[in-house]
């Protein structure tokens, strides 16, 4: 008998339809084959469903069994085949007919229950699309599916439980839709701004970035709060907004990050790898292309410690990312593409033994070593940065304040206020333009959103041939001052806004 069952495959932040063929024949020496290009992963399915059914207590047919998956042109990969090839099966040899309009998708534990598997959300998407009704899927992966509006979603718990179902002897009530829309940021960041004593042009920068997702190089000596700085960041960024959430959440399942009963994630990503990464690692890639550091720091920060100790080839491979915006991954047999629109913030020593230009302790290192500790990071990866700041040793004066000084800085929460504020102000400006920050903004964003006095203008002109800026980075300097006027909630860019930016941009 030949049962058909629906099912999707997962490529990048894409999902492909499968059409699993199930023949369970009465000729023939008793046999299970998986045909149509199957990974070791697909293969094994054939004793993890068989071993399955024969502990959910129904005989296993010993008869020959042939599974096609189908198109068999496509390499198929992972472990969640194993529910519609039991579901074949089961209907071949117990002889009820399978759903229409219903796919069914996950991994199945050796008891018969069905596990936490990756890529939920891509399958009901993929189900919307298609105009695919009803969707099975493990209990455990019910609420990251749910997210999306106009299908229903089915939890099953074992196999016992779904086969119930199917011959009509119980009712399984699928899972609410659960809405996609602006949470609380409810994340408690690692510090608090208010905690950082003294930088106040370090915590004007991070302010700034934050409100416009700009990248951001900070430079200063070992303990000067370089690192404590960039993990308050966190703190300050609104909560991710109805169609970031989707963006992050896609690549989050992708992965197989979301947790088990997880659903839509709404704060901000933060990653930190470390300076021994791989590209691979930080990029994506791999056999099997997965994302990487900078595609789940979507929409999030994307913080580098040590920034040159980073291997050189690994940093140069950020440049495409940090300007396109993504990052396509060729295979000899398929091509995916991730999103990456992060904020970069990066952070550096400004030499080899860090103490150049230090107040109290004399640098040792020579000339020579100072340019070639330098040269690790390349001239076009600085100028895609938008702001530089040099963050200098603090005073032991200042740590020791009075304790009614230290509460007179302002805190995360009051910072975040005006960030948030000027995120609505992008929103609102871009909302026809499928951008969110002021740093995305392209050339032709700039000309019809960024209006410059005449008086602006001879500054930003007279500061390019000062500072020979180059093309991107006279445009990065507009981009950073519209973000300063929208902290300022004012509609225009004013001769200040420009000046302030300017105090960003890189010496080197």
């Amino acid at each position: 008998m030949l049962v058909k069952v629906l099912s999707a495959s997962n490529s990048g932040l894409e999902a492909i339809g499968i059409d699993v063929e199930v023949n369970v024949a009465n000729r023939g020496l008793p046999t299970f084959e998986i045909v149509g290009l199957p990974s070791k992963a697909v293969d094994e399915s054939k004793e993890r469903v068989r071993t399955a059914i024969i502990n959910s207590n129904i005989e296993f047919p010993s008869r020959r069994i042939v599974v096609n998956l189908a198109p068999g042109d496509v390499p198929k990969e992972g472990s969640f085949y194993d529910l519609p090839i039991a579901v074949g099966i089961l209907a071949s040899i117990i002889r009820f007919t399978t759903p229409k309009d219903s796919l069914f998708f996950g991994e199945l534990s050796l008891d018969g229950a069905l596990r936490h598997t990756k890529g939920a959300l891509l399958l009901a998407l993929f189900a919307k699309e298609k105009g695919i009704k009803n969707i099975f899927v493990p209990k455990l992966c019910a609420n990251e599916a749910a997210v999306v509006k106009g299908i229903n979603v089915y939890p099953i718990e074992n196999i016992n439980h779904l086969l119930a179902y199917l011959l009509n002897e119980i009712v399984i009530q699928p899972v609410k839709f659960k809405e996609v829309n602006e949470g609380k940021n409810i994340i408690r960041a690692e510090f608090d701004m208010s905690e950082v004593l003294g930088q106040e042009q370090a915590k004007r920068a991070i302010e700034i970035s934050a409100a416009g997702g700009h990248n951001l190089f900070m430079s200063g000596s070992p303990g000067s709060g370089k690192t404590m700085l960039a993990r308050a960041l966190q703190g300050i960024l609104p909560a991710l907004i109805g169609g970031e959430q989707l963006e992050v959440t896609k690549i989050y399942s992708s992965a197989g990050r979301i947790p088990p009963e997880g659903s839509i994630i709404k704060i901000r990503p933060f990653r930190s790898p470390h300076h021994t990464i791989s590209q691979v690692g930080l990029i994506g890639g791999g056999s099997r292309p997965q994302p990487g550091e900078i595609s789940l720091a979507h929409r999030g920060i994307l913080f580098l410690d040590e920034f040159n100790e980073f291997p050189r080839s690994v940093l140069e491979a950020l440049r495409q990312p940090i300007e396109d915006g993504q990052v396509s991954i060729s295979r000899s047999r398929e091509r995916v593409r991730y999103p990456c629109k992060f904020m970069l913030i990066a952070s550096a020593n400004p030499c080899p033994c860090g103490y150049l230009h230090h107040p109290k302790k004399n640098c040792v290192c020579t000339q020579r070593e100072i340019e070639k500790y330098r040269k690790r990071v390349s001239g076009p990866m600085l100028d895609r940065i938008d702001l530089h700041v040099d963050v200098p040793a603090v005073n032991v004066k200042e740590l020791s304040e009075d304790e009614q000084i230290k509460i007179r800085l302002e805190t995360s929460g009051q910072i975040r206020e005006r960030v948030v504020l000027a995120r609505k102000n992008q929103q609102i400006r871009f909302k026809e333009d499928n951008i969110y920050t002021n740093a995305e903004m392209k050339n032709m964003h700039i000309n019809k959103h960024c209006k410059l006095a005449k008086e602006i203008k001879q500054l930003l002109r007279r500061a390019g041939i000062a500072f020979q800026l180059s093309a991107r980075s006279y445009f990065k300097m507009i981009k950073v001052a519209r973000t300063i006027a929208d902290l300022e909630n004012v509609p225009e860019i004013r001769v200040a806004h420009m000046a302030e930016a300017l105090q960003y941009r890189s010496k080197v």
